[in-house]
């Protein structure tokens, strides 16, 4: 299932636990990290690991987790915690490079062997641009493995580390560094063969804004958006969504290639198309059949 929308829901609020699940987001991250305090931590796995158990069937909702990054104390308590759940993933904050994807992989090989779990079921989304050295070793995730089912990244935390007042210029885009961040990430992803996934609007009373937000990430090749309030995921899914005149023209495409064996180039309806068109048909159409919408 592709991951068009995933949610941030704090993992010590059971109320809000409850109305992600009501929600349309392709797939919730129960948060251990930011949202929690951290001497609430132990209630928090506790009711992670309880609404993991509760909720198994996972066909229309997955399940995925932020921990605390690996170079903390607490982020093995996490996963001791809540791999018995059996989450969907692990979102993992302010990695530097691709290394820690190998070592995380690894200590959950060793908890899915302990508890008898299928090896390598639960994957893993990093935060790759929260730290200023990351920016530099995007290029190392191509080889982590299996277990990488996707890239995002961050602003929020990137600025903290860049020492900046704002990721955002007065006119309300990305300033230099952050739209770095971003293709970087978007490239970094690609290259590994994993789901680009862009990062959160926060605004959340500002639906007008994360529309045209996600409709440019859409543009620049992410395929899906992260979300911090619940109202926000059916604008993101909306424009993750291939429309209905989107794919019966990447069937056309696909049709009159087809009908001309070996050629490079064909027309359609008045224009002149080549192989790079046909690539972004073909990819449409494998989103559109992953999420259901074709055949």
């Amino acid at each position: 299932m592709p991951l068009r929308s995933m949610l941030f829901v704090p993992g010590d609020a059971e109320r809000k636990l409850a109305k992600g699940r009501s929600s349309p987001a392709d797939a919730l991250i129960l948060d251990l990290e930011d949202a929690v305090a951290q001497e609430r931590l132990p209630t928090a796995r506790g009711m992670v690991r309880e609404f993991l158990l509760a909720h198994r069937e996972r066909s229309a909702q997955q399940l995925w987790v932020r921990i605390n990054p690996l170079g903390t104390a607490l982020a093995l308590a996490d996963l001791a915690a809540v791999v018995p759940g059996v989450p969907d993933g692990i979102v993992l904050p302010k990695p530097d490079g691709g290394e820690e994807i190998v070592r995380l992989g690894h200590y959950l090989d060793a908890l899915e062997a302990s508890l008898g779990l299928p090896s390598g079921h639960i994957r893993i989304v990093p935060v790759a641009t929260e730290t200023a050295r990351a920016l530099f070793r995007l290029d190392t995730y191509g080889a982590c493995g299996p277990r990488l089912a996707g890239m995002t990244w961050g602003a929020e935390d990137l600025a903290a580390a860049l020492g900046a007042s704002t990721n955002r210029t007065e006119a309300g885009v990305y300033d230099d560094a952050f739209r770095l961040a971003r293709t970087l990430c978007l490239a970094a992803a690609v290259t590994a063969g994993v789901e680009p996934l862009d990062t959160v609007f926060t605004d959340f009373r500002d639906p007008a804004g994360l529309a045209r937000e996600a409709r440019a990430a859409r543009r620049s090749g992410f395929t899906g958006k992260l979300a911090i309030h619940p109202d926000q995921v059916p604008v993101i899914n909306d424009a993750f969504t291939p429309s209905a005149a989107e794919l019966a023209h990447a069937e056309q495409v696909v049709a009159a290639f087809a009908a001309a064996p070996g050629a490079g180039v064909v027309g359609l309806a008045g224009k002149m198309l080549d192989m790079p068109h046909l690539k972004q048909a073909q990819r449409l159409l494998a989103i559109a059949r992953q999420a259901g919408l074709a055949t």
